[in-house]
């Protein structure tokens, strides 16, 4: 029962749903990367944080992470619109 639950608020299993949910994040931060936004802007006071990291060698996941933020601004809250939109009214 609770395991139903879950795969009804998600929309499917919350693993698959994380792992799409990432994909397209980093697909949509693609696309707005490539038209001029900047994701290091917002988040530019985590970013001095944990500039020693970056600085070890970590740029692929820089990169990656930078995509994903940019992404995720647009995709979370629209899944999250999406979701509570298509959600079941009680009876």
């Amino acid at each position: 029962m609770a395991n139903d639950t879950v795969t009804r608020v998600f929309g499917g299993s919350p693993l698959a749903v994380a792992f799409r949910l990432i994909l397209l994040s980093i697909l949509v931060g693609v696309i707005l990367s490539a038209i001029g936004l900047d994701p290091f802007n917002i988040w530019r006071s985590i970013e001095r944080l944990v500039l020693a990291v970056w600085d070890m060698g970590f740029d692929a996941v820089r990169w990656l992470w930078g995509y994903f933020l940019l992404g995720a601004v647009i995709v979370i809250p629209i899944w999250l619109i999406v979701r509570l939109v298509n959600a079941p009214r009680g009876r």
